[in-house]
């Protein structure tokens, strides 16, 4: 039975300043921007209005900035970190191209999806464009170690992905399933970018340390983004609220509910994830307030962000260290 007492907020803490890290990467990340226009450069006319219109649309670009965070704390200084991080942005966008065809979302970063413009077969398309221009751009890295990490990474992905589909419309969906599914499919990227700076930076020594990093943060920022499906408006969070329910993907905010009701209130959130659709949307939300699921839920991923800033232990201090400790909190406090 649900704890009517249950009903503390959800209040996160207060924003950390995270612009200050976005000037501090400006420089670079101008430079990381103009790389992927250039490397966007195709024939194929609808390759270009696609891929541009994706990584044109907005985004945080957090995935790109962390290899350049990364690197600069390791000491890197030469220019193979912007390569990289336009690589990772690369295989990131066509992960989203895919990922909305699959979930057959129709808004992303508060826009028509591509797929909702141009349909399926060319979203995918260009996805796998994507993924083997990001391939043709790791050989000019010439680094055996960044292929590995990438190739990684990607076959990673692959798998996450795969996963969520075999979750989907399934209401007895583990808390290890949902993780693993995190793990791999978002947190992987984050993990292999962060991994890339110390690769880069020729310190094999860090890259376990940078690359645990990443995965904590990736894991925390999902986490988060789970309960913002549930907590955020539309407008605001750049995509439909109840996206989840509606494509019948057990989170860990309806995992954790659905383990303090009674049979009756569990069939209805069983129905919804089985079906998808969004009908009860207000009842389960109130469920879910009710269980104090959304606070538990941020409370994981509260402590996933401060795994990671504990994986910086014994980093050289430095203003690039201090970024990655600011984006740390950010992904548990942000609205979006």
């Amino acid at each position: 039975m649900l704890d009517s007492t249950a009903t503390r907020t959800t209040s996160s803490p207060s924003m950390p300043d995270v612009q200050c890290v976005f000037e501090l990467c400006e420089d670079d990340m101008s430079a990381v921007d103009q790389l992927i226009r250039e490397s966007l450069d195709s024939n194929v006319v609808l390759i270009r209005q696609i891929a541009e219109y994706i990584i044109g649309s907005g985004g945080k670009r957090l995935r790109p900035m962390l290899v350049v965070l990364a690197a600069k704390a390791c000491g890197y200084q030469g220019r193979h970190h912007i390569t990289a991080a336009a690589i990772i942005e690369f295989i990131h966008t066509a992960t989203l191209l895919h990922d909305d065809v699959v979930d057959e979302s129709d808004l992303r970063r508060g826009k028509d999806s591509a797929h909702a413009v141009w349909g399926n077969a060319a979203s995918v398309l260009v996805g796998d464009f994507l993924y083997s221009r990001s391939f043709q751009m790791m050989v000019g890295i010439d680094s055996m170690r960044v292929m590995e990490v990438l190739s990684d990474a990607t076959n990673t992905i692959a798998e996450g992905e795969v996963e969520q589909l075999l979750n989907l419309h399934d209401p007895e969906v583990s808390e290890a399933r949902y993780f693993s599914v995190i793990e791999k499919k978002t947190a992987k990227l984050f993990e292999a970018a962060c991994q890339l700076g110390a690769v880069l930076s020729g310190k094999p020594q860090r890259e376990m340390q940078l690359a645990k990093f990443g995965r904590e943060l990736g894991t925390a920022f999902q986490v988060a983004d789970d309960v913002l499906d549930y907590t955020a408006d539309a407008e605001t969070l750049g995509k439909n609220i109840g996206d989840d329910l509606a494509e019948g993907k057990p989170t860990l905010p309806l995992i954790r509910c659905r383990q303090t009701l009674d049979h009756d209130q569990q069939n209805i959130i069983d129905e919804s994830i089985r079906h998808g659709g969004i009908g009860r949307m207000d009842e389960i939300v109130e469920l879910i307030r009710i269980s104090g699921a959304l606070d538990e839920t941020m409370d994981e991923a509260r402590n996933r962000a401060g795994a990671a800033v504990k994986a910086l232990d014994g980093l050289p201090a430095s203003r690039w260290k201090d970024a990655m400790v600011s984006l740390a909190s950010y992904s548990v406090s942000r609205q979006f």
